[in-house]
């Protein structure tokens, strides 16, 4: 039977033993002396099952991800310029700005 590494999660470590004792890999070798944490990954890796779960994150609908991300590469340019020219003043302006729009941004891909 195919699994999926959340089936498999929420198995409890007796059934995780039944699955690794019809299993014949190297990976669950000694399944009956492991704990659940242990035992989880040996599986997977036997069965050749991804343990890492994959989110995919979706802009919030009226952001323009695009654009702040272009308004972020404006906004060092500035920065770097500040740096050369010693303002203090515009530098804490624009690292502020910058500080905004990489919120929004980071708030857009949540």
């Amino acid at each position: 039977m195919a699994y999926t590494y959340d089936e498999l999660k929420k198995k409890t470590i007796d059934e995780l033993r039944e699955i690794a004792k019809g299993i014949d890999n190297e990976a669950v070798k000694g399944y009956t002396q492991m704990n659940k944490e242990h035992l989880l990954p040996a599986i997977c890796k036997a069965l050749g099952i991804d343990t890492h779960v994959h989110h995919h994150h979706q802009a919030a609908p009226g952001v323009d991800k695009n654009g702040l991300k272009a308004k972020l590469r404006q906004l060092k340019t500035e920065r770097d310029k500040a740096l050369q020219a010693h303002d203090h003043a515009q530098l804490k302006a624009v690292r502020r700005q910058m500080h905004r729009v990489n919120r929004k941004l980071r708030l857009a891909t949540a």
